[in-house]
Parts: structure tokens; C-alpha cells; sequence
């Protein structure tokens, strides 16, 4: 919805200040114009990236139309899941806590957190480094080094559409100039007709140079910035997962080690502790009930 708003404002004072100046709006409609910068930006697009990131661009598109980063209980379900997750690993044998890594979507401590369950990346993260603890053989800095290469690397990949997104933004000011050219070439054309007509021409060539400069700082440039924000947000849950686990390697009881996840998250979404005990006594009376 933001992006929506902020590109109806940015349109709607480009477009107002240009006929208030005395523009006339009509001059600025050259579809042939657009259809040589985008087709021309979409061709280099799909040059420069392997099908598997021109997907992703665009999901991470609507994730950024949608504004969809973690919420309030996507924090407060990861946390309620490693706060069970580390219960189970004082109190139960080592196949029994197996049975809930190896396969959780039959797990009862994973259907407790249907949010966490939904995100199969999230959810192999967890069982993976939990069936590392399990073995018992790796140390806790270890662990956190592995982790913070793993975490590095689901970063790398999910911002390759935000990085190629911006390629392509700055590359559309020079495809602007490049439809700017072809008009110009067009008007060479024309040096034998009367001024209006060579003039209507020139003004249309030069609007490609406008539409290059305005799709590249006005429309690409700030999308790939919102996906960033919302790739960036969304990791967050990984170094929650990394430093809850790692504090309970160091010794710290269950509800000691989700205080440090707790404050790994933004303070601006950052979940109160009363929150995260009611969340996570709430959930132990349920399992207890069933």
C-alpha cells in the first residue's frame, strides 16, 4: 500500500508541476518510447540473471507491494518454538526429540506454531542445527561460526533480486537515452518539414530521456529498495533461531535463552517480555492439555 501511495504522489506532482508550468500532458504520451526502454530493460534483465532469480524478483516484488515482513507473533511463534524445542532437549530422550526434528510437520511442538511451521526454510534452519546439538560433538563457537555462514549465504540469495533490480535501474537512465537517440534519428528525418512538426518530434525523442531518468530514481530504484527492507526483516528470524540456540549451548535455562532472540529483533517490533512468557506458558498448558 505504501508503494502504491508513494508512487501516486510522485506521479501526481511530476505530471501537476509539468502543466502547471504550462505542459501539455498529451506530449508526454509516447507508448513507442516506453515500449523501447522496458522491452530493452527487461531483455538486459533476462540476460543478466538466471531464471530461478527473475522468479524470485517476482515474489520479493509482492512481498514488497504487501509489505510483508515479520509481524508481532512471527517473532512470538519463533520464539515459542525454540523455547519448546529446548525444553525437550533437558527433559526428553534423545529419539524422542529426533522424532520432532525429523519430521516436523507431524511434530505436536510445530503444530503448536503453525506460522514457524508455514516457512520451510525457517523450520529446516531449526531442525538442522537442533540434530546438531543432539549429536553432541560440536562446540558452541562451532556452531555459531557455521551458523553465521549459513546465515550469510541465505542473505546472499535472497537479496540476488534486490542487487539485480538495481543493476537494471541504472542501466535504464542510458536505455532512456537510447530511445532519446532513435527519436532524435527519426527528427533528422523530418529537417524538411515546418518548425511545429520538427519541434513535436525533438520534444518526443526527448521524452524518452525523461522516462529512463524517472523509471530508474522514481519507480525501480525505490522498489528494490523496499524488497531489501523486507528480505533484510524477514532474515531477522534466522539470527533470533542462531543466538537463542547458541545462549542455550552456553548454559542458560529455556527461558533464559529466548530473552537473548528477544533482543536480537528491532526495537521497533520487538515483542515485550510479558508477551513472549504469555506465549510461551500459554502454549505449554495447551500441550499439557493434550
Amino acid at each position: 500500500m505504501g508503494i502504491l501511495i508513494g508512487l501516486v504522489v510522485t506521479l501526481g506532482c511530476v505530471l501537476g508541476g509539468f502543466m502547471a508550468m504550462g505542459g501539455h500532458i498529451e506530449v508526454l504520451m509516447q507508448p513507442w518510447e516506453l515500449v523501447i526502454i522496458g522491452g530493452a530493460a527487461l531483455g538486459t534483465f533476462l540476460v543478466a540473471n538466471p531464471i530461478a532469480t527473475v522468479k524470485d524478483t517476482g515474489k520479493a516484488c509482492l512481498e514488497a507491494f504487501k509489505h510483508a515482513v515479520p509481524k508481532e507473533t512471527d517473532y512470538l511463534e519463533t520464539l515459542g518454538v525454540l523455547h519448546s524445542l529446548m525444553r525437550e532437549l533437558r527433559t526428553k530422550t534423545r529419539s524422542e526429540v529426533e522424532a520432532h526434528i525429523d519430521n516436523p510437520m507431524e511434530s505436536a511442538v510445530f503444530q503448536a506454531f503453525p506460522t514457524v511451521l508455514k516457512n520451510h526454510d525457517l523450520t529446516h534452519f531449526i531442525c538442522d542445527y537442533c540434530r546438531i546439538i543432539i549429536i553432541g560433538n560440536a562446540r558452541s563457537h562451532e556452531i555459531e561460526a557455521l551458523m553465521d555462514e549459513e546465515i550469510q549465504v541465505i542473505r546472499a540469495d535472497k537479496l540476488k533480486c534486490y542487487h539485480a533490480l538495481v543493476a537494471m535501474g541504472d542501466g535504464l537512465p542510458a536505455l532512456g537515452i537510447v530511445a532519446a537517440v532513435l527519436g532524435v534519428v527519426k527528427a533528422m528525418g523530418a529537417l524538411d518539414q515546418s518548425p511545429e512538426i520538427l519541434g513535436a518530434l525533438i520534444g518526443a525523442a526527448l521524452v524518452g530521456t525523461f522516462l529512463g531518468i524517472f523509471l530508474s530514481y522514481a519507480v525501480v530504484g525505490p522498489i528494490a529498495t523496499k524488497i531489501k527492507i523486507v528480505r533484510e526483516k524477514k532474515n531477522r528470524l534466522y539470527i533470533i533461531v542462531k543466538q537463542t540456540l547458541i545462549a542455550y549451548l552456553n548454559g542458560s535455562l529455556p527461558q533464559v535463552a529466548i530473552e537473548f532472540g528477544r533482543k536480537t529483533i528491532s526495537a521497533y517490533d520487538r515483542p515485550s517480555i510479558d508477551a513472549v512468557e504469555q506465549s510461551t506458558l500459554n502454549n505449554g498448558e495447551v500441550k499439557k492439555a493434550a
